[in-house]
């Protein structure tokens, strides 16, 4: 028995999808969400904002020097919080130092990220219910990722670090970069 489907119908030539007008006029383009594209940027080129307090801040330069090599994963430190986006707090956080660490989380653009590094800034550390240090750097700022360790090593810190590119990458895909 043989189906009669209509008059023109071809096999094969059903429910595809129209030529793509950008496939025409620029072949071999890669087309995504912006945010995607952005997020890609950003994330292989943050520029650091090191704020090193304490023997912690050793062991983060130690992760920019040539034996770690931070620069490979696009890291750059900068001195000036007008143009770092990512905030490394390294270090046991005081009291006396927790109007600055505000001022310069106020001061970077959006969006921003914050690592705390060593037990210190994630807890208090060793310092833990002392009267001059806080329990931790989150009490002040929002922190993105923990890196813990007394002191932890650099290969921590880089682990944190990437652990920060996949939290940039994945807030793009699900809608909210930069919150």
């Amino acid at each position: 028995m043989e189906i009669n489907l209509g008059q023109g119908y071809q096999p094969g030539s059903g429910n595809n999808p129209a030529d793509n007008v950008l496939q025409e006029i620029i072949p071999n383009t890669l087309v995504g969400k912006s945010d995607e594209l952005f997020a890609l940027a950003r994330k292989n080129s943050l520029w650091t904002l090191s704020f090193g307090l304490a023997c912690c801040a050793i062991e983060m330069m130690s992760t920019h020097m040539s034996h770690h090599d931070f620069d490979r994963f696009g890291v750059v430190t900068w001195p000036s919080p007008r143009q770092a986006d990512v905030m490394i707090v390294a270090g046991t956080v005081v009291k006396k130092m927790a109007e600055p660490i505000k001022l310069l989380y106020e001061q970077m653009p959006d969006p921003k990220w914050v690592i705390a590094m060593g037990s210190c800034a994630t807890n208090g550390g060793p310092y833990y219910r002392s009267y001059s240090v806080i329990m931790g750097v989150d009490h002040l700022i929002p922190v993105d990722v923990y890196v813990p360790g007394c002191p932890p090593r650099p290969e921590a810190l880089m682990y944190g670090l990437l652990q920060l590119q996949e939290k940039i990458k994945q807030d793009a895909r699900s809608g909210d970069a930069g919150e």
